[in-house]
């Protein structure tokens, strides 16, 4: 067995300078080379005559060259030209800017070209082989040929070249960490022919089963980590159970002005079962923008405070920890709750007085941004923390809050609907709950698309809604002017917007306003003395103002599809109609599919399932935040048959086998040790 550990400085044909360029595709050892695929495939195992090249396709044709030339333009442009011909026809290959070429080929050469035939019969800047005297088996010519993304001054000839030779001499000696009945009973092919065929594929029947193998071996790494962590949490007992009936609860549901949906009763009783359970609570609650999601994490947290406990909400912005406190400061009065707001602006003094109730317990609830994991910050009693936009927090941002607590019961929230599929992979080991009905009283909301030439026929739609006593969002994707950018900025547009219609008020919000000025704005806004809010991103979470009938998103291409969804959420809770209209120009497949989705649905989950399509599951969610091996070649959506097959043998292995501790799973065990973020998944008690 060959040390696959070894710098990949010492691979035949590398050396120290080609390393720095290798260091930059992330490849440092041989083992990373192996790991390193394809991002593409070229199959150049169909050599045609030249008579059959079609234009505008790729073709592989094999020809002899009859005639060599170069010249230079006007402009200095170096063109290099050959004619190559067969017995049924002749064309031209061009090279541009690279007059070396002449010296690589001589007449009478037999050659095999690839690339795209142009409708003037001639093949720009393509692929070579010099066959004549060449010996059999190339690996850029007649076969089905890897494309490798690669930096600058590294050539996919070379790159290949290398890959080759890493490839053969050291294949044989990847360690195989699937058990032998799991690879038998799924029939997987063997790691290394995995290896083998991922890099250069014998076919293409085979190319797809090397990349099963080596998905289903990511799948089923993530899983294995994922049903550790999960059976630790079924065996964990050392949460506090809470009693579910009492005074307090039952005061604070008869003070309510609304009942719960029947969702949101589901929900609760979802969560009641978990806070009863001596098993700390880890459960994802996920709902549309609006759906009522606050209010159920405000009733698990009056619970804990019925049982004696502290509870803490963390929530990513400062705009959005006042909204909350004041509004549990509403639903909770007469009820002897005692809730503090702690943020980063307060002054010291204040910090500090905040802080000792806390300490001491006069604190019932504490409400907050990142401020709450402060190393200062220290509970009395804590026992339920809810994240509200939970993806806004890191790994380590939630872990810190966690350690304030001993084996709290946990709920985070989204309103950014995750497909199930994601769901059950990024959080494997949570509950799952879902709110899937708004609550009475939500109005459709009617999504309208202009084009950059048409947005004054956009602002005058919004001005007839101001005049009407309703009130508008108007979002930027900048604060301020930046360079070389055509973006309009929200500071200058409040300016122009204030002068186009003087008979309204337009205010300003963005995220480099301090914290009072930010609540002067939404208070003036709320309060309907503020016509227009020109605003930043910043609204786009919690921010409710029933009264805000039209949202126009300017720039709407530069925001992503849950961006744009989690925005529109904003109105649409009032008895009034409500308008999202999204200006841009629409250039790229890319954005033009983010606002067909947007003009088509307003289903949150069906936005999540197509925007989870046009970024792929590494963007989607930063899979790396929460602790998951990153997907090199695996894909959640377009395999998610392999992921449900890799998910159950993960799940019963872990059954039968929960520490790894057979001989057989050891390889497994070490393998999960080095690719997992242990910490964050909790498996640093894998021996």
């Amino acid at each position: 067995m060959k040390d696959l550990k070894i710098s990949a400085r010492f691979v035949k044909g590398v050396g120290p300078m080609r390393l720095k360029l290798l260091n930059r595709l992330g490849i440092e050892t041989v083992e990373d080379m192996l790991y390193y695929l394809p991002r593409r495939y070229e199959d150049r195992s169909r050599i045609k005559k030249v008579s059959e090249a079609e234009p505008g396709r790729f073709e592989t044709i094999k020809a002899k060259v009859l005639a060599i030339g170069d010249r230079t333009t006007r402009k200095g442009m170096n063109i290099f030209q050959i004619a190559v011909g067969d017995s049924s026809g002749v064309i031209n290959a061009v090279w541009f800017n690279q007059p070396f070429m002449k010296d690589r080929f001589k007449i009478g050469d037999e050659l095999i070209l690839y690339g795209k035939v142009e409708e003037t019969l001639q093949i720009n800047n393509p692929d070579y082989e010099i066959v004549t005297g060449a010996k059999e088996g190339s690996i850029h010519m007649g076969r089905i040929v890897p494309i490798y993304t690669l930096t600058e001054n590294l050539s996919q000839r070379w790159f290949r070249e290398i890959m080759k030779f890493v490839v053969d001499e050291y294949a044989d000696s990847v360690v195989d960490i699937l058990p032998y009945d799991v690879r038998l009973r799924n029939d997987l092919m063997l790691l290394k022919g995995a290896i083998q065929n991922i890099h250069f594929p014998v076919s293409e029947i085979v190319l797809k089963k090397a990349r099963r193998r080596l998905v289903f071996d990511e799948f089923f790494l993530m899983q294995i980590g994922i049903a550790m962590k999960r059976s630790f949490i079924k065996f964990d007992l050392s949460g506090h159970p809470h009693k579910i009936e009492g005074d307090l609860i039952k005061r604070f549901r008869e003070g309510l002005p609304f009942k719960f949906t029947p969702s949101q009763e589901r929900v609760i009783k979802e969560i009641e079962q978990d806070m009863s359970s001596p098993r700390p609570m880890n459960r994802l609650l996920q709902g549309e923008v609006g759906s009522g999601k606050t209010i159920v994490a405000i009733y698990a947290l009056v619970l804990t405070v019925q049982n004696g406990y502290q509870g803490a909400l963390m929530v990513p912005t400062e705009i959005l920890a006042e909204q909350h406190y004041r509004n549990m400061g509403r639903l909770l009065k007469g009820l002897g709750i005692k809730v503090v707001l702690l943020s980063g602006d307060l002054k010291k003094i204040e910090q500090e007085r905040r802080r000792r109730m806390i300490q001491t317990g006069e604190a019932d609830i504490v409400v907050g941004t990142h401020a709450l994991i402060q190393e200062k910050v220290v509970f009395k009693n804590l026992g339920l923390i809810v994240i509200d936009e939970q993806h806004k927090f890191g790994v380590m941002q939630r872990a810190i809050l966690k350690s304030k607590a001993i084996n709290p019961d946990i709920l985070v929230m989204t309103a950014t609907p995750i497909p199930r599929t994601l769901a059950l992979t990024v959080y494997g080991d949570l509950d799952i709950s879902i709110i899937d009905e708004l609550p009475p009283g939500r109005m459709d909301v009617k999504t309208i698309y202009f084009s950059e030439k048409d947005r004054f026929k956009a602002y005058n739609l919004a001005a007839e809604q101001a005049r009407m006593s309703r009130q508008i969002y108007v979002v930027y994707p900048v604060i301020d002017e930046t360079k070389n950018s055509e973006l309009r900025p929200a500071i200058r547009m409040q300016k122009e917007l204030a002068e186009l219609f003087p008979d309204l008020k337009v205010g300003l919000l963005h995220g480099r306003m301090k914290s009072r000025e930010k609540e002067k704005i939404m208070g003036d806004f709320k309060d309907g003395i503020i016509d227009i809010l020109v605003s930043t991103i910043v609204i786009e979470v919690g921010i409710d103002i029933p009264n805000a009938s039209t949202m126009i998103i300017e720039h709407a291409d530069r925001f992503g599809l849950s961006q744009l969804h989690q925005l529109r959420g904003r109105i649409g809770r009032g008895a009034h109609t409500s308008y999202c209209i999204l200006i841009c120009d629409l250039k790229g497949e890319e954005a033009k599919r983010r606002i067909d989705a947007m003009l088509k649905t307003q289903d949150g989950f069906k936005i999540a399932e197509e925007d989870l399509e046009i970024r792929g599951p590494g963007e989607f969610f930063g899979t790396r935040q929460h602790g998951l091996p990153e997907l090199k070649i695996g894909n959640i959506i377009a395999d998610r048959d392999i992921m449900e097959i890799a998910k159950k043998e993960a799940f019963d292995l872990i059954h039968n086998d929960r520490f790894l501790r057979k001989t057989e799973h050891s390889l497994l065990r070490e393998r999960l040790k080095e690719k997992f973020d242990i910490e964050s998944l909790g498996l640093s008690s894998v021996g």
